[in-house]
C-alpha cells in the first residue's frame, strides 16, 4: 500500500501551476494576487480634515481659553466633496467637515467641540498645535509605491484599498472548475420517497460544497448510474461540453473498491487512471490520474471512496491541499497539538484520521474523539471540528497523550 504522503504527492502532481487572469476588482474576493499592485494615486490625495471643526491658522488661536476665547469670522463652509480650491486668510476660519479638503494657508483644524459651533463667526476656547486634525496628502500611501504584494489573499480590507486607489481590474490566480460525480443506482435525490435498498445521495452535495469552500467553482452531476457505458458517456458529455466551459478537475465518489459493481474502476482502468490502496483509515481505496475523453480532452480526475466519511476525509487529506495550491491559495489547514480526553485504539500500519472536538480552556488544548472510526458515521463527521491524525506506527493513544490535530473550522 502507498503511504499517505506518497499519494498526496501523486495527487499534487496532477495539477498545473496557478494560472493568472484579470478580473474586476469587485469580483476578486477570496482570490490570490498574481502580481504586485502599485498605487497610481496618493492616499489621501489632498490634505483633508480628520474631524468636523474649523480650519484655522494655529498661531491665530494660540492664546484662546474658555474665559478668553478667540473670536474669528467664518469666511467659508467646506463640506466633503467641495472641489474648488480655497485659501484661508489670516485671522479668519473656515467651517470644515470630516474628509473635506483643507484650504491653502490653514495649518490646523480645531474640533467643533472646542468652539461654540458658530456659523458667521466662531468662538474658540482652546489652542491646537500646527498640524492638528489634518490628514496629510500621501500619509497613507504614496503614488508609485507597492500597495499589495503578489500572493496576498484578497479579503474585504484589500478590496477596500483597491477601490480607494481607483483600481478597477486586478490580476489574480484563476479559480479551478471542479466537476463532482457520485455513482450508485441506489442513490435518490432528497425529497423523494425511499424504496427499500435506496439511500439519499449525500457525497455529491458534500464534496461540491467542500470544493467551493476550498475556493473552487464546483458543479455536481447527479446520479450517474452503475453502468460503465453510461458513466463514460456522462463524463464525456461534461468534459467535451458544447458550452465551452473548461473543467479543471473531476472528482468522483464510490465505485473504486474491490466489489463486483465498481463502475468507476471498471470505466477508468486503462483510461489513464490508476487505482490503489493507501495505508490510512478511513479512505483506503483511492484512485487518480488523467482522463482523456472521447473528444480528446484530458482532465485530471481523482476517484474517492463511496462511504461518506471516507470521501470527506480523503478530500481533506488529498484533494483540498493540492486544489488550493493550484489556485495560489495557502494549501494547508491549520494544525495543532492537543491532549486526548480518552484512550484511542488505531490499526497499526495505517494512519488513522479520527473525528474530534477540539477545545481550548484555561490555556489547555484538548481533543475529544467523536464516535467510532467507522466510515459511514456521517453524523459524527458533521459534529467534528477537527481530525485527529494518528501515526501509522501507533496502535494506542492513552488519555492525556498529545496527538496532531487538523483543524477543520476557522472559528
Amino acid at each position: 500500500m502507498r503511504t499517505v504522503e506518497e499519494h498526496q504527492a501523486i495527487v499534487a502532481a496532477l495539477f498545473a501551476e496557478p494560472r493568472p487572469v484579470t478580473v474586476p476588482a469587485a469580483a476578486a474576493l477570496g482570490r490570490v494576487l498574481a502580481d504586485d499592485v502599485v498605487a497610481g494615486v496618493t492616499l489621501p490625495g489632498f490634505d483633508n480634515s480628520a474631524m468636523d471643526g474649523y480650519a484655522v491658522i494655529a498661531s491665530d488661536i494660540a492664546h484662546a481659553t474658555e474665559t478668553d476665547p478667540v473670536i474669528l469670522p467664518v469666511a467659508e463652509d467646506i463640506p466633503a466633496g467641495r472641489t474648488d480650491q480655497l485659501t484661508l486668510s489670516p485671522a479668519t476660519a473656515h467651517r470644515i467637515m470630516t474628509g473635506a479638503p483643507v484650504p491653502a494657508g490653514a495649518d490646523a483644524v480645531i474640533q467643533v467641540e472646542l468652539t461654540d459651533g458658530g456659523v458667521s463667526e466662531v468662538r474658540i476656547s482652546a489652542p491646537v498645535p500646527a498640524g492638528a486634525a489634518i490628514r496629510a496628502a500621501g500619509s497613507d500611501i504614496g503614488s508609485g509605491t507597492r500597495a499589495l504584494s503578489s500572493g496576498r489573499v484578497l479579503h474585504a480590507p484589500q478590496l477596500g484599498l483597491l477601490a480607494a486607489l481607483g483600481i478597477a481590474e486586478v490580476a489574480v490566480f484563476a479559480p479551478l472548475r471542479v466537476l463532482v460525480l457520485s455513482t450508485g443506482s441506489e442513490l435518490v435525490p432528497a425529497g423523494t420517497p425511499l424504496q427499500y435498498g435506496q439511500i439519499y445521495e449525500s457525497n455529491g452535495a458534500m464534496l461540491t460544497a467542500a470544493a467551493i469552500e476550498a475556493g473552487a467553482i464546483s458543479e455536481q452531476v447527479h446520479f450517474v448510474p452503475d453502468d460503465v457505458d453510461q458513466f463514460r458517456a456522462r463524463l464525456d458529455e461534461y468534459v467535451d461540453g458544447a458550452d465551452g466551459t473548461a473543467v479543471d478537475l473531476i472528482i468522483t465518489s464510490g465505485g473504486v473498491s474491490a466489489g463486483a459493481y465498481e463502475v468507476v474502476k471498471d470505466a477508468l482502468v486503462g483510461h489513464g487512471v490508476e487505482f490503489t490502496k493507501v495505508a490510512m483509515q478511513p479512505g483506503m481505496p483511492q484512485g487518480c490520474g488523467t482522463y482523456t475523453s472521447s473528444g480528446g480532452t484530458a482532465v485530471p480526475i481523482i476517484t474517492l471512496p463511496g462511504n461518506p466519511v471516507s470521501a470527506q476525509v480523503s478530500f481533506e487529506v488529498f484533494v483540498r491541499p493540492a486544489l488550493r495550491a493550484a489556485m495560489g491559495l495557502p494549501a494547508s489547514r491549520r494544525t495543532t497539538t492537543a491532549s486526548v480526553t480518552e484512550p484511542i485504539t488505531s490499526p497499526r500500519g495505517k494512519r488513522q484520521f479520527r473525528r474530534g472536538e477540539l477545545t481550548i480552556a484555561d490555556g489547555v488544548t484538548s481533543v475529544r474523539p467523536i464516535g467510532p472510526p467507522g466510515s459511514h458515521h456521517l453524523a459524527f463527521m458533521a459534529s467534528a471540528n477537527a481530525l485527529l491524525d494518528i501515526a501509522a506506527d501507533t496502535d494506542r493513544v492513552e488519555t492525556g497523550a498529545d496527538v496532531e490535530v487538523l483543524i477543520l473550522e476557522d472559528s
